[in-house]
């Protein structure tokens, strides 16, 4: 079976925790898009690690890894970071594989990427890692791939700082490519997970353009980065919190506002609880009450399945908790998530108010022992969406976890 696991909102929802306990289920773990510019924080046993172009499974001894191609790749960071696994403890050799087709990111391409935000009119917020210049490449045809580097016509296009950087890279890249389409073919009857990053409404497409990341952070980004078909693809799964953040610019209709000294607080409160500051960056995240217009916009445009609450622990100690269900535009009601960002701008959160439930969820491992009013408050979320919730995260640790609905079965 193939599942995929995308975020469902704007990055940063807890994915990394998530595809880490899928994982134990699957035998192989497949991420499809981005780069280093990606942060996936895994608690196991309270120990912590941060993954950025890694895929999450790594961490169980018996899983084999890859890289797909939709990703670009930061060989630098990549190696630090399997250095980093091997220091924890981590026997990662002969486990972790790239695909040929995958982008290589150049040192100089986290210069122009910074660049070239300073210049914009409207910055976009960019992490700076060289994600946009290596997506840009490539669509303009003039990237590099792993495949390339033994192609020596094209080795010679490279010169100076370029041509060190491969020249310290290419044989250890080399010794880890493999042909994806021919291994996801191969190993096509055992449980594989397609890891997603960014989240939906990042994506370059369907998400706020212009936004957005470069790559293909929505589920059919699984079959284009990974090698594999969309009829392949078993089931789409939307991790998404109980409230909304960002990281950089782009609009957010729900984000609480600083000059009202109440939501001002509120956002002080989930930022500081949640721990909302970018494992990459350390950047503060924008914070803001969940935005159910646009998370049912990410459920349909994605063909999710099943959606996964995280950080639903966050709101224990709250009389009353408010979501937004609706958009206040120039005085029209909007029920339905708009492309104009000059319309996202102006949308003020209409507030949907819930009772709060005042008890500690953590620990929790069934879903019908949650206190009523978290039971309400999720129900009406599987209402307004048309989805269900079939996971819920009571916590950071891989155990804090209840499951409503097998994920591994269709």
């Amino acid at each position: 079976m193939k599942v995929v696991i995308i975020g469902a909102q704007w990055g940063d929802e807890g994915k990394g925790k998530i595809v880490d306990y899928l994982a134990q289920d699957a035998k192989h773990v497949v991420r499809y898009a981005g780069g280093p510019n990606a942060g996936h924080t895994i608690v196991v046993d309270g120990k912590k690690f941060a993954l950025h172009q890694v895929p999450s499974g790594i961490l169980y001894p018996n899983k084999t890894v890859f890289l797909g191609a939709g990703m670009v790749l930061d060989p630098e960071a990549f190696f630090d970071e399997l250095q980093m696994l091997k220091d924890n403890g981590i026997d990662w050799e002969g486990r972790v594989f790239i695909s040929d087709r995958t982008q290589i990111i150049l040192p100089r391409y986290r210069r122009m990427d910074k660049e070239r935000d300073a210049q914009r009119k409207r910055p976009i917020g960019t992490t700076g890692r060289g994600i946009g210049i290596a997506y840009s490449e490539k669509a303009q045809r003039d990237g590099l791939r792993l495949a390339d580097l033994d192609w020596d016509e094209k080795m010679s296009e490279y010169d100076g700082e370029d041509k060190a950087y491969l020249d310290k890279y290419k044989d250890r890249l080399l010794a880890m490519r493999v042909d994806l389409t021919e291994r996801m073919w191969a190993v096509r009857n055992d449980n594989i997970l397609f890891e997603g990053a960014q989240g939906a409404m990042l994506d370059i497409d369907s998400g706020t353009y212009p936004y957005v990341s470069s790559g293909a952070s929505c589920a059919a980004g699984a079959a284009t980065g990974c090698g594999i078909g969309p009829h392949d693809i078993d089931k789409v799964m939307g991790v998404f919190k109980a409230y909304e953040t960002r990281v950089g610019n782009g609009p957010m209709p729900s984000e609480f506002n600083d000059n009202d000294a109440a939501e001002s607080e509120l956002c002080k409160y989930v930022r500081d609880t949640g721990n909302e500051y970018g494992v990459t960056t350390g950047r503060a995240r924008r914070c803001g009450y969940l935005d159910l217009v646009a998370l049912r916009y990410a459920c349909r445009v994605n063909s999710i399945d099943g959606l996964v609450l995280t950080h639903i622990d966050i709101y224990d100690a709250m009389d009353q908790i408010e979501a937004c269900v609706a958009y206040d535009i120039d005085g029209k009601i909007v029920t339905d998530f708009p492309a104009s960002i000059e319309k996202l701008n102006k949308a003020k959160p209409v507030l949907e108010k819930f009772k709060g439930w005042k008890a500690e969820l953590k620990g929790c491992k069934d879903y019908d022992k949650l206190p009523e009013n978290a039971r309400k408050y999720i129900e009406y979320i599987e209402d307004f969406t048309g989805t269900s919730v079939d996971i819920i995260s009571v916590g950071a640790d891989r155990n804090e976890t209840i499951i409503r609905r097998e994920p591994w079965k269709k």
